[in-house]
C-alpha cells in the first residue's frame, strides 16, 4: 500500500517539487517501508517522537552491524518548535521548516553558535484565515530577510505555509498565492513548502517546491 502510493505520488509529482512523507504518529516500521519504496525525506512535529524514531534507526544499525543503514534518510521538522527542545531537534534534522517567529529563528541561530552547527530552516508564514494557525507575517519576513546577515548559525532556504482547511480552491488558491509572493521577496532557488494530502495539486500549480504528505501515504494516524 505504502509502496503503491509513493510510486504514484512520484509518477504524478514534477521533477522540481520534493515529497515530504509526514510520518508523525506513524511507527518505525511504515518509514522503513517508504524507505524501501525510494522515499527519503520524512516530516516529524513533535521533538519526543523525532528523537525516539532517530534513536531506533541507531540501535537498528547496531543490531544489523550496518552502519550505513538508511544513512541518506533526511528528516524535516515540521510542527511548531519550542526554544527548550532545540537540542532534541537541531542536531538530528536536515530542514526545520516551521519557524514561525522572530523569537525561534533568534533562538536557533544562538544555539548553533553555542554548539557550532548550521541549521536550513524555512520561515513558517502566516497565510491561512483560520486565526489559531501560527506565523509570521509579510512585514516580519520581509524584516528578517533584510537583516539575514547576522544570523550566521541558520541557513534560510525558503517559506512555508498552510493553507485554510477548506473545500473553497478558490480561497486556497489565494492564500497559496500569498506565499509565492512573500517567497518571491528571497530571489531565486527560493523553496515553497506548501501543500498537503487534500490541496497539493493546487499548490503544485501555485508554484510548490516541497509538498507534505501523510495520510495519503500512511493512513490515518494512529
Amino acid at each position: 500500500m505504502i509502496k503503491e502510493v509513493i510510486n504514484k505520488l512520484k509518477m504524478e509529482l514534477p521533477a522540481t517539487v520534493k515529497l515530504v512523507a509526514v510520518s508523525k504518529f506513524h511507527p518505525f516500521e511504515s518509514i522503513e517501508e517508504a524507505y524501501q519504496a525510494g522515499q527519503r525525506a520524512f516530516g516529524e512535529s513533535r521533538p519526543q517522537e523525532l528523537l525516539a524514531k532517530v534513536k531506533r534507526l541507531e540501535q537498528i544499525r547496531e543490531e544489523r552491524g550496518e552502519p550505513d543503514y538508511m544513512s541518506d534518510i533526511e528528516w524535516h521538522f515540521i510542527g511548531h518548535l519550542q526554544t527548550n527542545k532545540l537540542k532534541m531537534v537541531l542536531p538530528h534534522v536536515s530542514l526545520v521548516e516551521s519557524v514561525d517567529s522572530v523569537r525561534l529563528l533568534e533562538a536557533i541561530d544562538s544555539w548553533g553558535r553555542a554548539n557550532n552547527l548550521v541549521s536550513n530552516i524555512l520561515l513558517e508564514c502566516f497565510i491561512s484565515r483560520d486565526e489559531t494557525k501560527q506565523g509570521l507575517s509579510k512585514e516580519e519576513v520581509s524584516s528578517i530577510i533584510a537583516d539575514k546577515e547576522k544570523y550566521d548559525f541558520v541557513n534560510i532556504k525558503g517559506v512555508m505555509g498552510m493553507a485554510s482547511y477548506t473545500d473553497d480552491e478558490s480561497i486556497i488558491r489565494e492564500e497559496f498565492g500569498r506565499l509565492a509572493e512573500i517567497a518571491s521577496m528571497m530571489g531565486e532557488n527560493t523553496e515553497i513548502s506548501m501543500g498537503m494530502s487534500g490541496d497539493y495539486p493546487i499548490a503544485i500549480e501555485m508554484g510548490s517546491t516541497m509538498v507534505r504528505i501523510g495520510s495519503m501515504i500512511f493512513g490515518e494516524r494512529n
